[in-house]
């Protein structure tokens, strides 16, 4: 019984130094980390997406994606005509979105974003593409902007889902601006 209090006493002592090892100095800088690495992303309120139109043509409206105030990437939207399905944007406004499963789409097999409460309208996507002939109505995501097109759209969306569910994928809001 003597030799098992020994090794307790010894075993506690070890695991105490190793303790005391790890015990870390807090200064203003470890304070701010430590309440950053507790921060969950379920604690954000939302997530507001702002897409601000910058470059109108014939066939396409350009613009950037913020998400929470941050530039995200580029967006492709068809011309404005008057709000007509199918071949116009959106009015300018603020909208609710939510996240979308692909077994609700028939054509998307993918996560991707469905814009709420559209007056006169349905269906409004944020999905994949690269030009207005990919989109009817609908916003595309990409990095990197040409005439008429976004690029890389499929690396875009994929990273617009994945912030939009770090940030807790819910609560999301949509305001949409000409410049």
């Amino acid at each position: 019984m003597k030799n098992l209090n020994r090794w307790l006493v010894k075993l506690l002592q070890a695991v105490l130094r190793v303790l005391e090892r790890n015990v870390r100095e807090y200064t203003p800088k470890t304070q701010v980390e430590d309440r950053t690495a507790l921060k969950k992303p379920t604690e954000v309120k939302g997530v507001n997406l702002l897409i601000i139109r910058d470059t109108f043509t014939k066939e396409s409206t350009i613009g950037r994606l913020f998400i929470n105030g941050e530039s995200f990437c580029d967006t492709l939207e068809n011309p404005y005509i008057n709000n007509e399905r199918n071949i116009s944007c959106i009015p300018e406004g603020q909208y609710k979105v939510r996240l979308r499963l692909p077994r609700e789409s028939a054509t998307r097999n993918y996560l991707h974003l469905l814009v709420q409460d559209v007056p006169n309208r349905s269906y409004i996507l944020f999905h994949r593409g690269n030009t207005a002939k990919d989109t009817s109505g609908c916003i595309l995501v990409g990095n990197g902007r040409e005439h008429n097109a976004v690029n890389n759209s499929r690396l875009a969306m994929d990273l617009v889902i994945k912030e939009i569910l770090n940030l807790g994928g819910e609560n999301i809001n949509l305001i949409i601006k000409n410049k």
